[in-house]
């Protein structure tokens, strides 16, 4: 089936979250981003990105999921697992090497095999590659939960819609059983009809989350929400973001939420590591994102361009070190496209300071 310039959007993004979680290198995303931009169909697009986790942040454009046959850090796999082929994340080559350091404590591992995994972890490219170096350790009972697809909600909509219907049927064979069984039913008093003419539709709107106005106004309703404002991670679009968290007063438990307006929580809760660094979005300097937002099409010489994502999260793995980016501390991505999927991104510090530019076409 041919695909639309849509479909090459949406591959896009995708690709561009996926570089930002670490699961592709800075080549074989331009390599790719390059390959979404010719495709022809959508046949073509789905093979860039099949082996790919959903990033939470662009989860409303895949419309399924991978097909779940393993699990990551354990062999026999569980249901609902991504395929071994899937690519991994920064924080799952993390994961993999807070179970290889436990392993070492408890001594399962001797130094040397310990070093020797960790290295290994550190280059593995797909989750098949990391369960492999833990297949025969026992894991920590605090380790976090590997990653999952998304699941969708059409099995529940459809239950719904059948026990929805179900009442309706019963409802109305009640008030046609009752019409015969009652030779003189009381007439039913009439209801007057509102005036809608006099009321006044009220829009709340949401400012566009790629301006200083739209991150101020985030981050106050994340306040209100959270009654601080610490994230995970933090994924914000032109028109809703994506959250990651701790649950408050549960260090040990991570939760997802989408904003639209308002927060909603998305997926399930899940296991996190106690002590894990999160990003205290009140170091960033909106109005220094602001002025680089304002020129980033034209700073990433991406013609007729615009922003695409913005991505807040902690370097736990040190893979920003050699930028300026120490062990443990914020980060900030900026992404830019166009409809031609012509594409470049930021290195930031969260106030605003660009460490590291990836313009399109160097």
């Amino acid at each position: 089936m041919r695909a639309r310039d849509l479909d090459r959007a949406n591959a896009s993004s995708l690709l561009d979250a996926a570089y930002a979680e670490g699961q592709l290198g800075a080549d074989e995303y331009r390599d790719r981003t390059a390959q979404a931009d010719a495709a022809k169909t959508v046949g073509d697009l789905e093979r860039l990105t099949a082996d790919l986790q959903v990033p939470s942040a662009v989860r409303d454009l895949v419309p399924g999921a991978p097909a779940p046959t393993r699990n990551l850090l354990r062999r026999s796999g569980s249901a609902g697992g991504y395929p071994g082929h899937t690519r991994a994340r920064d924080a799952d080559r993390d994961t993999t090497r807070q179970v290889l350091d436990s392993a070492r404590s408890d001594g399962q591992l001797t130094e040397e095999e310990h070093e020797t995994l960790t290295e290994l972890a550190e280059s593995a490219t797909t989750l098949g590659d990391l369960a492999d170096l833990v297949d025969d350790l026992q894991r920590p009972t605090d380790a976090p939960a590997p990653p999952r697809p998304p699941h969708s909600n059409r099995r529940r909509w459809y239950l719904s819609s059948v026990m929805a219907a179900s009442v309706c049927a019963m409802v109305a064979t009640f008030v046609l059983t009752s019409g015969i069984m009652t030779s003189d039913p009381a007439p039913a008093a009439p209801v007057a009809a509102p005036d809608l003419g006099s009321v006044r539709p009220v829009v709340v709107a949401t400012p566009n989350l790629f301006t200083g106005e739209g991150i101020s106004h985030f981050m106050r309703k994340y306040r209100e929400k959270f009654g601080d404002l610490q994230a995970d991670e933090l994924y914000l679009h032109g028109d809703y973001a994506s959250v990651k968290r701790a649950v408050p007063g549960q260090p040990n438990r991570l939760v997802s939420y989408d904003y639209r307006g308002g927060f909603e929580q998305s997926g399930d809760i899940t296991s996190r590591k106690a002590g894990t660094p999160a990003v205290d979005l009140a170091q960033l300097n909106v109005a220094a994102l602001s002025d680089v937002l304002a020129s980033a099409p034209a700073t990433l010489k991406v013609p007729n361009g615009s922003v695409t994502l913005i991505n807040v999260e902690v370097d736990e793995s040190g893979s920003y070190s050699s930028y300026g980016i120490a062990k443990g501390a914020a980060f900030v991505r900026i992404f830019a496209s166009n409809q031609f999927r012509e594409s470049g991104n930021f290195l930031l510090t969260p106030t605003g300071q660009v460490l590291r530019a990836w313009p399109f076409g160097e």
